[in-house]
This record gives structure tokens, C-alpha cells and sequence, in this order.
């Protein structure tokens, strides 16, 4: 059963993104920010969403809620759209799009003989962060969580390595050695933080424990690295704001869990500048 649905939301991707190649981006992004804020609902459940908004903003209303739920999955269809012209955002300038803050610091790393870890979460439109750092000749690799649906997972892997990161690590134990080989070779790592992960331990994420990875903690203490944290938001329809932020250098004394927490602190910080921008959609306080 579960099969046959994967395969029918296949298709319905494909047949949409066609459309959208057809009709072009900008009429993309207004057809699919209203397609999403109407099926979107179905898709994922309401109660799940509402309790991880009351998770960060206690003693908030429903219509600021429901506020937050309609411009997210609105910004969910502008996301999708754009895949269709994600070959566009790769081989035009980045300034025709980006107004970007802290390039000096993507400079500095390219010179730079040491990798970092750049971190940050699932803002709109996230897949533009690791495409800018290497098209700005960061060497980089990306770790990613494989989609659930086999049939269209190998379509995004496809996309990812050809047009956002060339090198990309799927996320989980299997990966970890790649990950670890990578950046002993002068690689750089991307990675979101905000998913929930079973590998991972329970630490504080807007004041409630949260399954959150431990992979930036691990090569603070075994390699000393500069953690870069790195934020994305839809200043308009057509136009992002990138922020590279200053390296944070953490004291590889310090046990995995303070880290851990400290950058779970971050990725708050992030996340309430834009609330609406972020995906409240994953179950992350399971």
C-alpha cells in the first residue's frame, strides 16, 4: 500500500514540475505557495505542528498559529517551485538573488587549509546555503537525509549533486565514515541540525528535550574545528538573504552535550527571527 502511494506522489511531483517548467518561475511560486496552503494540512498533521509552535512560543494564540502554519506551507510551495529552476540558481550570480552577509568569511575558509563545520536548520529556501558556499569554491560536502519515497528520492539526489553539492553523504551511521574521510582530506561539512535523529542524544530545544545529532560536538572534540553557523530567508518572492555568521570556537574540553546545547541555542535564535520560515512540520520533539 505504502508503495503505491510513494508511486502515485511520484508522479504528481513530476507532472507538477513539468507545469512549472511550462509556466516559469515567478507564476510557480504564486501557484504553488496556494496549492500547498490548501493540501499542505493533509499532508502532515496539524496537531503535531501546533505543539511544536507551542513548544517555542508558549501561551501564543491560535491565530498566531495559524498564522505560522499558513505562510509555512506557503513557503513549502515556493521551495518546490523552485526546484524546477534549480539548474537557474546555479549557473547565474548569486548577487542577482542573494544579498549575502559575511562572504569575507566563505573567503577566508577557501584560503584556508582548515575545514569547518557550517551548521544550520530548514529555512526557506534552505538548498541555496550549500549551493553558495560551493560555488564559492568552498570545498564541501553535504549530509542529507534520503527521502522516504524510493521512487523520487533518486530524482532529488540527482538534483542535489548536480546543481546544490557535488558531494553529498547521506545522513545515519552508514555515513559517518565518509563524513570523517571527507574532512580529514581538507573537506568542509554542511549539516542541518534541526531533524530529529535516533543516533543522536535528548538535549533542551526551545526548553523541552529533543533527540538532536552530535555530529559538530564529535569533531569539536577530536579535530578542535570552527563551527560556522550559516541562515537563509525570503526577503520577497524572488529575493534571499544569506548571513554567513563568525566561526564559533568552542573549547574541546567541554563535554559533547554543553556543545550540543549551545547549538541547539543558536538554531533557536535563527529560527524566531523568521518563524514562519521554518519547517514546524517534523515530528521533533517525538
Amino acid at each position: 500500500m505504502k508503495l503505491i502511494k510513494y508511486f502515485f506522489q511520484f508522479l504528481f511531483i513530476i507532472f507538477i514540475l513539468t507545469i512549472f517548467k511550462i509556466i516559469g518561475l515567478k507564476l510557480s511560486r504564486i501557484v504553488a505557495s496556494k496549492i500547498f496552503s490548501i493540501i499542505g494540512p493533509f499532508f502532515r498533521s496539524k496537531k503535531i505542528i501546533e505543539k511544536n509552535i507551542s513548544f517555542a512560543f508558549s501561551n501564543t494564540s491560535e491565530e498566531f498559529k495559524k498564522n505560522i502554519i499558513d505562510k509555512m506551507w506557503k513557503s513549502y510551495g515556493k521551495i518546490l517551485a523552485e526546484y524546477a529552476f534549480i539548474k537557474y540558481f546555479r549557473e547565474v550570480e548569486s548577487e542577482k538573488f542573494l544579498e549575502i552577509k559575511g562572504q569575507e568569511i566563505l573567503e577566508e575558509i577557501k584560503f584556508s587549509k582548515d575545514p569547518v563545520i557550517f551548521i544550520s536548520g530548514h529555512f526557506d529556501n534552505f538548498e541555496l546555503m550549500a549551493m553558495h558556499i560551493e560555488k564559492s569554491g568552498v570545498d564541501l560536502a553535504a549530509i542529507y537525509r534520503p527521502l522516504n519515497n524510493n521512487f523520487l528520492n533518486p530524482v532529488m539526489e540527482n538534483i542535489r549533486k548536480k546543481y546544490i553539492c557535488k558531494k553529498q553523504i547521506k545522513k545515519g551511521i552508514s555515513g559517518t565514515k565518509e563524513i570523517l574521510k571527507n574532512f580529514k582530506s581538507g573537506t568542509s561539512i554542511a549539516l542541518m541540525i534541526d531533524q530529529r535523529v535516533t543516533e543522536g542524544i535528548k538535549t533542551l530545544f526551545f526548553k523541552n528535550y529533543a533527540f538532536t545529532t552530535t555530529i559538530p560536538a564529535q569533531f569539536i572534540k577530536k579535530f578542535n574545528c570552527k563551527i560556522v553557523p550559516i541562515y537563509i530567508e525570503r526577503k520577497n518572492n524572488e529575493n534571499f538573504m544569506l548571513e554567513i555568521m563568525k566561526p564559533v570556537n568552542f573549547d574541546n574540553n567541554q563535554t559533547a552535550e554543553n556543545i550540543t546545547l549551545k547549538l541547539n541555542q543558536l538554531l533557536e535564535n535563527m529560527i524566531v527571527r523568521n518563524p514562519h520560515q521554518w519547517i514546524w512540520s517534523h515530528n521533533r520533539w517525538k
